[in-house]
């Protein structure tokens, strides 16, 4: 029901929006502890983080999930909140808002693959004054189209918001987009289901956050030994996906997590952590100061933060208290 819920929150926006948010988080059970914003839809892609929370709540922790319509919306509810915890790289709204919000840790690295439809395009120039599609606004797959966009000299004439890759693989497949950007499961379906109709355009290296884990600040304060936990356990569950991709698909049946998900993206968990993996998309010791490093070069570049990199303090922007007791705990990787 508060899935259907959100779901309605797509045609609003502005005071309603937040009004919404309001009403759906707290329409929360009351026992809930740990409130998690994700601005995105539960699916594949998101396996394992629900597999780590399984793990903190086997340690005490109760953590409550609400998907919203975007990455933009789940960090504004942290902002006023309404929510504890957001999932997503939020760089650019903590330059802007007065209240601290801080990334405590690091989830993954970029690892997208713009696709275009080759009756159309087949190179980066072809794009320009043509629209595209991204996750959404403030999101890592407009921060690397707005890079290439940059770096290849063009202009889109539009970028357009599609939560969700499998639904831009979709619509791609459809005919209901021509441009847009996916992750290594779209990439992959692509080519099954089409195989030569589309053409992944290169990207250059790309070294910075996809998602992270953020929270106001006063939360953190108040909530070490949840927050402790949630990051140990998140640490615990990237180290064995790591090392065994697999388990991914045995923690889905273990925990009966997204049981309604259809055969073909059951046989995708596998091949996709698999990928990821060997692609070191899982920091094993969770980003810290190197990541936030690595953010402001990339994400100065692409113009979602403002200001020259060396001039931005890591302490603006990360809690590294957290991810340095996980790891007092847990050890280095």
């Amino acid at each position: 029901m508060l899935k259907d819920f959100t779901r309605k929150l797509c045609g609003l926006s502005g005071a309603a929006v937040a009004v919404g948010i309001g009403l759906a988080l707290a329409a929360m059970p009351a026992e809930a502890k740990v409130r998690v914003a994700y601005g995105d839809i539960a699916s594949v892609e998101n396996l394992h983080l629900l597999a780590a929370f399984e793990l903190a709540k086997q340690k005490g922790v109760e953590i409550e999930m609400t998907y919203l319509k975007s990455e933009d919306i789940a960090a504004q509810a942290v902002v006023s909140g309404q929510a504890d915890v957001g999932v997503g790289g939020p760089y650019a709204l903590m330059q802007k808002v007065k209240v601290p919000v801080r990334i405590f840790l690091q989830l993954s690295t970029l690892r997208f693959y713009p696709a275009v439809n080759a009756e159309f395009y087949k190179t980066w120039k072809d794009l320009d004054g043509q629209e595209i599609a991204v996750h959404s606004r403030g999101s890592g797959t407009e921060a690397i189209m707005k890079l290439m966009e940059e770096k290849q000299g063009i202009k889109f004439s539009k970028i357009s918001y599609i939560p969700g890759s499998e639904v831009r693989t979709g619509a791609l497949l459809q005919g209901n987009v021509k441009a847009t950007i996916v992750d290594s499961a779209g990439r992959r379906l692509l080519q099954e289901k089409a195989p030569g109709k589309f053409i992944i355009l290169p990207l250059d290296g790309i070294n910075a956050t996809d998602e992270a884990l953020f929270a106001r600040q006063d939360f953190l304060d108040k909530n070490p030994k949840d927050v402790d936990i949630i990051v140990e356990s998140v640490l615990t569950t990237w180290r064995e996906v790591t090392k065994n991709p697999a388990i991914v698909a045995e923690w889905r049946k273990k925990y009966n997590l997204l049981p309604d998900l259809p055969a073909d993206q059951v046989a995708e968990i596998t091949p996709y952590f698999t990928e990821l993996a060997e692609g070191k998309a899982f920091p094993p010791n969770g980003g810290g100061e190197a990541a936030a490093k690595d953010d402001f070069a990339f994400y100065t570049l692409s113009g979602q933060l403002q200001g020259e990199p060396a001039s931005l303090k890591v302490e603006d922007f990360w809690a590294l208290e957290p991810l340095n007791r996980a790891l007092g705990k847990v050890g280095t990787n």
